[in-house]
């Protein structure tokens, strides 16, 4: 028979914490129906009006009305306030909902142990049970709240924010409301030239010096490493400390350093080259110059990471396998192309993955370098140089193109996410760790 089980079940179903009274265990009981009763006090009053403001965003924007010779303002309806709020309590509900489900399951448990003949556990000994066995994931569950409320929630308001209208002039609150659009700001995005120009030459550029900046760092860094890794090179060690320390030295110094070298009116760069009687480079204010100038520097900061990786995978090569081809004629290009190469790449797939989902998002040396300058008359608040994570910088803060910018990131996640996760699941080092498994 079930009978215990039944009924602790039909009394959880009720109230938090009956079912574990009717199990006599009063402890777990008392806390759950204590947790419940919070709930009630707290949320219960604020389901309603937080429901009521993430669907329809407020109905009344704040008002100026002018009374005699004073102009009283009044208060209206926060839109973002109620879409944050309303994010809040739905959140803090889905986690009571998913304690009310876990309090049935245990109810349920521990009736069908009785039903079993089986005693139940009193308050002591289901501390004991829970620390024991259940410690970890007792810990996981304060962090994992913490990812809930500042990691989860940021990204929900984000995506919900490219659904709405928030954008200056017209839809900045408290002076005006925020209305649900739908998918208008992606149609806007793709359809108006004004959006789509810009979008598009932008994608381009950004996908393009994600290769490029990608591809000579890395590169450049095997070719730093297999340099040092010769055998006829002495003091290798004083040659990794001189190529490391451009990675040792902060970036935003680096990057300001760079700005001030490159100038094109009194840049030493520049300056130097009319020592020699030629003309200097527009190297941040034209176009292609800007570019070129950005890709550069990204390698001076990036080759010493890739460096020091594949300095690491270098070591651990086994030298006999050298020995073996070399018995067998191979020339020093063969030996890189058979051994070493496949080795590197080996080691280092997901960590070059990973460098170009940096670089497609390298916010710091586009912004501290170039600003996204040279400004672009055809694009819409961006310039040349700029990124789509630069471009989305200057439409949040700048020009207060909230939803646009939301959009923007939401595009800017789809491609980075599905680019890594194709990519990653393609490479030997996953393959060979799945069969592993």
């Amino acid at each position: 028979m079930n009978r215990h089980r039944a009924t602790a079940g039909v009394l959880s179903v009720l109230s938090m914490g009956l079912g574990q009274l009717y199990n006599r265990q009063i402890g777990k009981g008392l806390v759950l129906l204590g947790l419940q009763v919070i709930s009630l006090i707290y949320l219960a009053p604020k389901v309603g009006h937080a429901l009521w403001g993430l669907i329809t965003l407020g109905d009344q924007a704040q008002q100026r009305v002018k009374v005699g010779k004073i102009t009283k303002v009044i208060q209206g309806d926060h839109s973002i306030y109620l879409m944050i709020d309303g994010l809040i309590i739905v959140l803090l509900l889905l986690v009571v909902i998913g304690i009310y489900v876990a309090n049935i399951y245990d109810a349920q448990r521990i009736g069908k142990a009785r039903d079993e003949g089986a005693k139940p556990n009193n308050f002591v000994q289901s501390y004991r049970f829970v620390t024991d066995y259940y410690f970890p994931h007792i810990m996981l569950a304060i962090p994992a709240i913490g990812v809930l409320f500042l990691t989860i929630l940021p990204i929900l308001f984000t995506i919900m924010l490219a659904f709405t209208n928030y954008s200056s002039p017209g839809h900045i609150p408290p002076a005006k409301l925020v209305d649900w659009v739908g998918f208008q700001t992606f149609a806007d995005l793709i359809q108006l030239k004004s959006w789509s120009g810009t979008f598009l030459g932008i994608l381009k550029w950004t996908v393009i010096w994600a290769v490029v900046a990608t591809g000579t760092t890395y590169f450049g860094g095997l070719l730093v490493a297999l340099l040092i890794e010769q055998q006829g090179v002495r003091f290798k060690k004083m040659w990794r400390t001189i190529f490391i320390l451009p990675y040792a030295i902060p970036q935003l110094i680096s990057l300001l350093v760079m700005r001030n070298l490159f100038n094109g009116q009194f840049g030493p760069i520049n300056q130097y080259f009319k020592s020699f009687g030629l003309d200097g480079l527009p190297w941040l204010t034209d176009p292609f110059w800007a570019k070129v100038t950005v890709i550069v520097v990204n390698m001076w900061v990036g080759i010493p990471v890739s460096m020091v990786l594949i300095l690491g995978v270098l070591t651990s090569i086994p030298r006999d396998m050298y020995e073996a081809a070399e018995v067998d004629g191979a020339s020093a290009f063969q030996k890189f192309r058979i051994i070493t190469l496949p080795f590197v790449l080996f080691s280092t797939a997901p960590i070059l993955i990973a460098q170009f989902a940096g670089n497609f998002n390298n916010f710091n040396l586009i912004f501290l370098l170039t600003g996204g300058a040279p400004v672009n008359g055809d694009y819409q608040y961006a310039g040349h140089t700029d990124l789509l994570v630069t471009w989305l910088y200057n439409l949040t803060l700048n020009f207060s193109q909230f939803n646009m910018a939301s959009a923007i990131g939401i595009i800017i996640f789809i491609i980075v996410a599905a680019f890594s996760i194709w990519n990653y699941r393609r490479s030997r080092s996953f393959k060979e760790e799945d069969m592993i498994q």
